[in-house]
């Protein structure tokens, strides 16, 4: 018993010398609870005939619907359009976004001026925090077929006779979608990769150089290895997220009557049908399939990776 008294003040000592830090991790659990597991209880939507009018608890009593707007996705005239298109972005944005982070954060951390590398840094970093609202009307200002800079410069330099439609025909829209979300994000995403580099034991580079070891042997064989951590775990991520890589706000932005054969994407149908025409059952269903498919990528890579390198998420 006294045993049993003396671990209690032990732990009460401790969480008060800490009681800072908790407030951070209850805040950062309450605020998952409140926005990303709550809200999980709308699953139930997707197996139901909801009527929006009945309120919240229509969710639990309306009637049973079984798997009847799964069929409906997956039997849906559009379906296999919004899954190239998904399928098609996504892939394209991993293969581009990847991989030019990481070599963006090499190229950083091989300057030698600071004062340019941290502008360089800054001035990468910017973007991310400009809206895809913005984004789009930059993208308007540039690629316009009547007033953007690019076409005028293309048409006054005799380059092309026409100005080109890239906004307006489809054939251009997966590239649009990977240049611009690699615009956007490629400053940001190497800050991950720059702390990793900041990490390693300058010895190494030092004791490589002596050896004779040139800039890009010391990038592949100390640079690389130190990182390969933190890029197996971000490309399980990054696979994990695969389905809603294809960015919702980009697509819905930038997709117009023209170019609907390449930019709408499953996230923007469920939005249309969801929101749009009040079926919420059948978008609580696509939702759901999405998420699965998701949780099914991020369990294949992560076994993946854990076999080839060793490195997993859990």
């Amino acid at each position: 018993m006294k045993t049993k008294v003396v671990t209690k003040n032990e732990t009460f000592k401790k969480f008060k010398k800490q009681y800072t830090m908790h407030i951070f991790v209850w805040l950062g659990l309450l605020f998952l609870l409140i926005f990303s597991v709550v809200p999980m209880l709308g699953i139930v939507v997707a197996f139901k005939e909801y009527d929006i009018r009945s309120g919240f608890l229509g969710m639990f009593t309306g009637e049973f619907a079984g798997f009847k707007y799964f069929i409906q996705f997956f039997t849906d005239r559009k379906f296999e359009t919004l899954l190239r298109n998904t399928l098609m972005i996504s892939v394209l944005k991993l293969i581009f976004s990847f991989p030019l982070p990481i070599m963006f954060a090499i190229m950083l951390s091989e300057m030698k001026g600071n004062g340019f590398k941290r502008i360089v840094q800054t001035v990468s970093y910017l973007p991310h925090f400009i809206s895809w609202v913005i984004v789009t009307g930059i993208l308007f200002s540039f690629f316009s077929t009547t007033r953007g800079v690019f076409n005028e410069i293309l048409v006054n330099w005799g380059i092309v006779d026409e100005p080109i439609p890239i906004l307006m025909e489809a054939e251009y829209y997966y590239g649009l979608a990977v240049s611009s979300e690699v615009w956007k994000e490629m400053g940001w995403n190497a800050i991950i990769y720059l702390a990793a580099i900041a990490g390693i034991d300058p010895t190494l580079y030092e004791s490589a150089h002596i050896d004779g070891a040139g800039r890009l042997q010391r990038i592949w064989y100390i640079t690389l290895p130190s990182i390969k951590g933190a890029i197996s775990i971000l490309l399980i991520l990054a696979i994990g997220g695969l389905l809603s890589s294809a960015n919702f706000e980009q697509a819905l932005l930038l997709g117009n009557s023209m170019n609907i054969s390449r930019s709408e994407i499953i996230e923007v149908y469920v939005y249309k049908k969801g929101l749009g025409l009040g079926r919420y059952s059948f978008a609580a269903a696509a939702g759901l399939i999405q998420s699965i498919i998701s949780f099914i990528l991020v369990l294949s890579a992560n076994t993946i990776s854990k076999k080839l390198s060793n490195t997993s998420l859990f």
